[in-house]
């Protein structure tokens, strides 16, 4: 699977595929035009209590990561468009964070990496 993460203010490139933001709210002074997503995914977003926790606290981040795999374990459906367009092409993750290297969608991508495989499985069997 080709999956990268992205700041969303970062200009889109044309090798960057299937853009979809997996922030739960939007990005402070973007348009939609200026974002480009092809897709906005709320629901795979860290829940508003465990963002608020995070805070980006990078001496939360093993907490953090533990607790939303546990969310995102609870969501499957919410997963699957993800994991679709990962095995058909270049995903990339869009998020609003200032940090590069402590923010959900570096957690996201770990997730979907890790149990993408096992998920496309259940999900083409039915």
């Amino acid at each position: 699977m080709d999956i990268q993460v992205k700041r969303v203010y970062d200009d889109a490139g044309a090798a960057d595929g299937w853009r979809v933001l997996v922030d739960r709210v939007w990005p402070r002074g973007l348009s939609k035009a200026r974002v480009r997503a092809d897709a906005w995914s709320k629901d795979v977003a860290p829940s508003t209590a465990l963002r608020q926790w995070f805070a980006h606290d990078h001496a939360k981040w093993d907490e953090f990561v533990r607790r939303y795999t546990a969310e995102l374990d609870t969501r499957p459906e919410a997963l699957t468009p993800l994991w679709e367009a990962a095995q058909q092409g270049r995903l990339t993750l869009l998020y609003g964070a200032r940090d590069s290297e402590y923010n959900q969608a570096v957690a996201l991508r770990a997730y979907l990496l890790a149990h993408g495989r096992k998920a496309a499985a259940r999900h083409s069997t039915g």
